[in-house]
């Protein structure tokens, strides 16, 4: 093949995209440039993710570092100095640090639950309960006594011995509408003494 054949198949070749200038694309970045960030997430989002799941080992929470990687890129490429160093390595060293620090962070809660665990313990304040059920009882007997003795006894009967209406109106040999209109008396004023809303 001669020179010039050559730089003919050269020449008729597709050109394939240069690599971007990750420098220039940073630094484009740090001016609020949203296509240099999507450019500069492109080419280095798989790059952060990668060593994300090497510290981290859990995908999801690795996404997660990465995502909050490129947040900080976004937030601070004003910063980035080009004559300081590339800017692959710059993001490389602010992904590693993000990620020891999840992988911190994450630990420092294990070992935080792990030293207050209350699984063994009550789910409630015994003594407060039996107190609070004391205090109840007290306000209902007291609520009680307020009562007539015929609201009482057929509220009684029929709360705290589970006797129906027709049950009530046997054992106090009444009309069941007098059981009726009687216990509904009761409860309004129980209801009202207790100061439950109706």
């Amino acid at each position: 093949m001669s020179a010039s054949a050559a730089q003919l198949k050269l020449a008729a070749a597709p050109e394939h995209d240069a690599a971007p200038d990750l420098n220039d694309l940073l630094v484009r970045v740090g001016r609020g440039d949203e296509s240099a960030f999507a450019a500069f997430y492109d080419a280095l989002g798989a790059s952060v993710f990668g060593l994300a799941r090497r510290v981290i080992r859990d995908p999801s929470r690795a996404e997660e570092v990465a995502q909050e990687v490129f947040i900080q890129v976004w937030q601070s490429a004003a910063r980035f100095d080009p004559a300081r160093g590339n800017a692959k390595s710059w993001l490389l060293t602010l992904a590693h640090r993000r990620a020891v620090d999840a992988v911190r962070h994450d630990q420092a809660a294990t070992n935080r639950e792990n030293k207050y665990d209350w699984s063994g313990g009550p789910d409630f304040d015994e003594v407060e309960e039996t107190v609070t059920i004391t205090l109840e009882h007290e306000q209902v007997k007291r609520c009680l006594d307020g009562l007539t003795d015929l609201q009482r006894e057929a509220v009684n009967l029929a709360y705290y011995q589970g006797y129906t209406y027709a049950e009530v109106a046997t054992a106090l040999d009444a009309n069941p509408a007098t059981i009726k209109t009687r216990m509904r008396d009761g409860i309004v004023r129980l209801r009202d003494c207790m100061g439950v809303e109706a």
